[in-house]
């Protein structure tokens, strides 16, 4: 065993991480380290701490504060491995010539310990670790890879399935993968050993299980009995001895001739099968060596007829019936319930199913663990308990004949329903229900007039300058992780149980929906999704089927999955349609034709504009008077009518007066409701009307009372899903209209969201943006690194909204004369997927600053030359007042003839714009040789939160100036400005 002392500061902190159950993204994310340095460290705190997997490297964690004293019961002593010496060495070398090695033999015949034993002896042969996977608890088949996910480490990646993340993560690691008890899922392992094996070349994988898993690659090691010498000098006797001992009554060495007689027949009758020896050896200190003798010369062994395999299954089933017949009817009662157990249990977990006193219980488990059924940990500050599956087998196998299985499972399932109602107890911190709308008579005074003329800007910086909380909603305990993964195996396993059970159908419907919402809760998007579907499958009529399915079309949209989330409000549709709700339906068509074209970026197959006018049309047909139903066709008519939100179906221009007629049609029907998500949604379609009228500051208001809405709002996944679409509004908003500390806010909160801990591209491409128009390089290069390796770990998608953070580091790099790392940059842009907007754009906006800051006035001049009415889809959204300023100072550092007409322009334009506005009387004071007015415009950038403008400026400003500009460049680590030319 490692010591602290071992371990170092940053492994501590590691740990400390892995104990609250974060992925290795979210330690990342945390710490300010690569996914890859985590799982480095874990890797080494495995073999330090000599931790199995991931979840006994958590119990070695620190004890979080607070958290309950254990229980004062036996503990189960470690055991050593013993013997194997010839078959260890042949299954290492098997390993080490072939990738995928199954380990098959008997239950009860060792192949658990022989595996980990060999796992560690080759350890060091696998650069990237090896990586324990215990498949016993798992029910699903297609929960397989979920459980691999779990041991790496992994998180659920929205818009990807978990075998998916496994395989990037693993595509080119060297690492050895052993999965633990294959037989009961095996259909599930083969599918994603098929996958994995094919994809991730330099993977090795040792299964166990009772029979070949019949996948590709495939090497068959057979798992023998322990040897049995007729002189006692074998693995078998050394077995027996060394659990004999473990158990207080060590036997004489050397023995004598009698007792290694009697240990040799005893081992013999159990045809040297390694469960049954242990438990026979632990009644050793009671019976003696003639009371096992006559224990095992019962008729229940029964060892006539059948092949030697069948034999020595017939041994193991024989010691558990002898240590079964001679437990207390009380312990053999209570072996036999806890068996509904999947995963470990505690004293009082089995008190609760039993009806029993926890103190009585807690007794028994002490006792049974004394006879080896059961082993004991300590995790949390607490004591669990667990079966090796042969005994829970052989416990549920006993509970059948007794007449008791049935009652079990329902009092299994019981125990799950109040272990999940307990999780997802509302806390003080919570807000209300997501069904109670909060008091929104305050904040809907404030929302800005879509009617009012766009001539004078507003204050938009006044409307709503409190930043939500969402921490306050949507964190947890610190426990609530851990104490959602001890009991979430059972749950699944008693839904599983209950729903193939039609008399369970209503306890099985609430537990799917519980552990819908505890899924979401945990960031497991995907499986939330499906359990949703599920909770609807069991639904007791098509109304609640209706509920659950626009539940589950909401965490789609959190995994930007749109094909599910369109799928899904159809169904939705039609759920309320069967139960008589028309209003409901045509909502859910309305709804389903929004999702098309405001999240048509997430569609892997598009619905066409004509799916999308036949579902409008179909929902006017049954909209009747109902306020939410008349709210969300209106939305979809701004959506698909007018392209509020310019959707990749939609057209290439945009009718400017008509989409604000429609998107404000929208918002006044959407407040009437007194929903504040659907209000946030239509206020989403008039930032869009607002962006395309280029009223930048009324675009930029709008999308900030988006926030105020949804900041009250309990977690919900539509609730979720709104707010982090309206956080990246904000952010791009504010950026567009020069608040860059807005922004910064926003993104910040974007980037924290646990829900996007997984996404780290998506949840720091805003940041990034600020950070590079700001010139924060500590920002954009600490943010760089977590957005490249989530990307790709996420199978560097194409996704074209992530190409102005990648562009804007590259623009950091080319200012720091990192010319490698800027090309490095500048391909992950083209991968991202070049467009107009990235020629006209953003990536207009970022070459011109640096060909500025590099004295390449023409070319940067060059690189803005069209008018902003000639490219104005493309800058219209963040970047016009950006790209206008930056144009006005290309033509006067040019030297452009009519360079005074394009500042006196671009200052009419930006007007109001604190960055951009700066940047122009920049431009001006360089036109007329003003000093005082290039110094007024540096204390604007400081103003502004803008410190690499600040220091140009004062660059340019000459003199003493200069040189504390250029000492404000070297403290931001850029490369000093080259001298530019300029006429007057």
């Amino acid at each position: 065993m490692g010591t602290a002392e071992e371990i170092s500061p940053r492994e501590a902190g590691v740990l400390e991480l892995v104990g609250a159950h974060l992925s290795n993204a979210e330690i990342a994310a945390r710490l300010f380290i690569s996914v890859r340095t985590v799982e480095s460290h874990v890797s080494s705190l495995l073999r330090k701490l000599e931790a199995p997997d991931r979840r006994a490297l958590a119990r070695l964690a620190p004890v979080p504060a607070g958290a309950g004293p254990s229980r004062p019961v036996l503990p189960a002593p470690l055991t050593s491995f013993v013997g194997r010496v010839s078959e260890r060495a042949e299954l290492a070398g098997t390993i080490r010539a072939h990738r995928q090695v199954t380990a098959i033999g008997p239950g009860g015949v060792g192949k658990t310990r022989l595996a980990l034993a060999v796992a560690a002896e080759v350890a060091g042969e696998f650069g990237d670790g090896v990586w324990f996977v215990d498949l016993v608890p798992v029910t699903d088949p297609g929960m397989v890879a979920a459980a691999v996910a779990g041991a790496l480490g992994l998180g659920e990646q929205p818009g990807r399935d978990l075998t998916a993340s496994v395989l990037a993560a693993l595509a080119d690691r060297h690492v050895l993968l052993v999965l633990d008890n294959c037989e009961h899922v095996v259909d599930g392992v083969a599918l994603f050993l098929e996958r994995l094996l094919a994809a991730c070349p330099r993977v090795t994988v040792l299964a166990t299980s009772r029979a070949r898993l019949m996948v590709p690659f495939e090497r068959v090691s057979v798992v023998p009995p322990l040897s049995l010498d007729a002189d006692g000098g074998s693995d078998a006797v050394a077995l027996f001895m060394e659990r004999a001992a473990a158990v207080g009554r060590p036997l004489d060495r050397p023995l004598d001739r009698s007792q290694r007689a009697q240990i040799v027949s005893i081992c013999a009758r159990l045809d040297g099968m390694a469960l049954a020896i242990e438990l026979a050896a632990a009644r050793y200190p009671t019976l003696g060596f003639d009371g096992i003798t006559a224990a095992l010369s019962h008729p229940l062994r029964m060892l006539t007829g059948g092949s030697r395999a069948d034999e020595r299954h017939r041994s193991v089933r024989a010691a558990l019936d002898w240590s079964h017949a001679l437990l207390e009817p009380a312990d053999r009662e209570l072996l036999r319930w806890v068996s509904v157990f999947v995963a470990p249990f505690t004293a009082g977990a089995a008190a609760q199913v039993t009806g029993q006193d926890e103190g009585l219980v807690a007794d028994v488990l002490a006792r049974l663990a004394e006879q080896s059924l059961l082993t004991v940990t300590a995790s949390m500050g607490r004591t669990e308990y667990r079966a090796l599956e042969t005994i829970r087998q052989y416990g549920t196998e006993r509970l059948d004949e007794a007449g008791e299985l049935a009652g079990a499972r329902s009092r299994h399932l019981r125990w799950c329903l109040a272990e999940a109602a307990a999780l997802a107890a509302p806390r003080p911190d919570r807000h209300a229900r997501p069904d109670v709308a909060p008091d929104r008579r305050a904040s809907s005074d404030v929302v800005p007039d879509w009617r009012a003329s766009s001539d004078v800007a507003p204050d938009w910086r006044a409307s709503s300058d409190v930043a939500p909380d969402w921490r306050a909603s949507s964190d947890v305990a610190p426990d609530w992780r851990a104490r959602f993964d001890l009991v979430a195996d059972d749950l699944r396993a008693a839904l599983a149980w209950a729903a193939e059970r039609p008399e369970q159908r209503v306890d099985a419907f609430e537990l799917a929906r519980c552990l819908a919402e505890l899924t979401f809760t945990r960031h497991l998007p995907d499986e939330s999704q499906r359990r949703y579907e599920q909770a609807a499958a069991l639904a007791a009529g098509p109304a609640a089927a209706a509920s659950m399915l626009r539940q589950a079309a909401a965490v789609a949209g959190c995994r930007t999955a749109g094909d599910d989330m369109y799928r899904l409000r159809r169904a939705a549709a039609d759920a309320a349609r069967a139960s008589g709700d028309l209003a409901g339906a045509a909502a859910d068509l309305a709804s389903a034709a929004t999702i098309a074209f405001r999240f048509s970026s997430t569609f892997v197959r598009l619905p066409s504009t004509e799916d999308a006018l036949a579902l409008i049309t179909e929902a006017r047909e049954a909209v009747g008077g109902d306020p939410a139903a008349r709210a969300a066709l209106a939305l979809a008519e701004a959506a698909v009518l007018a392209d509020a939100f310019g959707a990749v179906q939609g057209p290439p221009g945009n009718t400017v007066p008509e989409t604000m007629a429609h998107a404000g049609r929208a918002v006044e029907l959407a407040r009437r409701t007194g929903d504040p998500l659907a209000e946030s949604a239509a206020l989403d379609a008039l930032t869009g009307a607002q962006s395309w009228a280029g009223d930048t500051f009324a675009t930029a208001a709008t999308a900030r009372q988006r926030i105020a809405l949804l900041s009250p709002l309990p977690v919900s996944p539509a609730a979720t899903h709104e707010l982090i679409d309206a956080l990246g509004m904000a952010s791009e908003a504010g950026l567009g209209a020069g608040d860059l500390r807005a922004a910064r806010r926003w993104a910040r909160q974007l980037a924290d969201h646990p829900s996007l801990a997984e996404a780290g591209h998506r949840a720091t491409c805003r940041l990034l943006m600020v950070a590079a128009l700001a010139g924060d390089v500590d920002e954009v290069l600490a943010g760089s690194v977590r957005y490249r390796d989530a990307w790709r770990r996420g199978g560097s998608p194409a996704r074209s909204i992530l190409a102005p953070a990648a562009a804007g580091v590259a623009m950091v790099h080319g200012l720091r004369d990192d010319e490698d790392a800027r090309r490095e940059w500048q391909e992950i842009v083209v991968q991202l997927g070049s467009s107009p907007e990235h020629v006209h754009g953003y990536g207009a906006v970022f070459d011109a600053i640096l060909l500025l800051h590099q004295g390449r006035a023409a070319e940067a001049l060059e690189r803005v030359a069209p008018e902003p009415r000639q490219v104005w889809k493309w800058v219209t959204w963040i970047w016009h007042h950006w790209y206008v300023a930056l144009r006005s100072e290309a033509a006067v550092l040019a030297g452009s003839r009519d360079a005074r007409a394009v500042v006196a322009e671009a200052r009419a334009v930006v007007a109001g714009n604190p960055v951009a506005g700066a940047i122009v009387e920049r431009a001006g004071a360089l036109l007329d040789g003003d000093r005082e007015a290039l110094l007024g415009a540096a204390d604007a950038f400081d103003a502004a939160g803008c410190p690499y403008q600040s220091a140009r400026t004062r660059v340019l400003a000459g003199g003493e100036h200069a040189g504390r500009g250029a000492a404000a460049l070297a403290a931001l680590d850029l490369a000093p400005m080259r001298a530019t030319g300029r006429g007057r």
